[in-house]
């Protein structure tokens, strides 16, 4: 990962939107059965949870791209 990407990563965390949207994207039943699908907790702390929608958002999207 370069440092740009890193610095974006780390001002979209920093957003105030990111906890609301993490939030909402956790309790989507696309992201329950995600989670169900690579055998995830679904009662992660904030950090990894973080980590998972993250997951869950590349790979949505690279799928999508496909």
């Amino acid at each position: 990962m370069n440092s740009t990407t890193a610095s974006s990563s780390e001002r979209a965390t920093e957003s105030p939107i990111w906890p609301n949207l993490r939030r909402a994207i956790a309790h989507s039943s696309g992201f329950q059965r995600w989670q169900r699908e690579h055998q995830l907790n679904r009662a992660a702390n904030a950090a990894s949870l973080d980590e998972q929608v993250r997951s869950y958002l590349r790979e949505t999207l690279a799928t999508l791209a496909y």
